[in-house]
């Protein structure tokens, strides 16, 4: 955990109550994000795979916490990804992030893939 924020910051009632609701995971929060994914999802006109892809390798980008890799893997799956497809996810968007990033996801998504990590790791 990290430390406190210096001097007094002051947090509104709703603002202390999304951010409780969130920490524990509030089914009906997370339903409304849902639904906002779907809003955002169909104005990029992006169809659902294509979508998915894109939103795995922003998550290599940013280095996302491995329950992201998890979530995104089985979206991009449902809408008729392959394994393939996340490999080249991988090797399109290498240049960009570079080499750590890619060994930081590629277990990950092995992982989400229900594959067991090679041995040493």
């Amino acid at each position: 955990m990290t430390t406190p924020a210096e001097g007094n910051v002051e947090v509104n009632d709703e603002t202390r109550g999304i951010l409780g609701a969130l920490a524990q995971g509030d089914p009906d929060l997370l339903a409304t994000g849902l639904e906002l994914r779907a809003d955002w999802k169909a104005k990029t006109g992006l169809d659902g795979r294509s979508y998915a892809l894109v939103k795995l390798a922003a998550l290599i980008a940013l280095d996302a916490p491995p329950a992201s890799y998890v979530w995104q893997v089985g979206n991009a799956l449902a809408e008729g990804a392959t394994p393939e497809d996340l490999v080249g996810v991988l090797i399109a968007i290498a240049p960009q992030v570079g080499g750590p990033r890619l060994v930081a996801a590629a277990p990950e998504i092995m992982l989400a893939l229900g594959l067991m990590l090679p041995d040493g790791m």
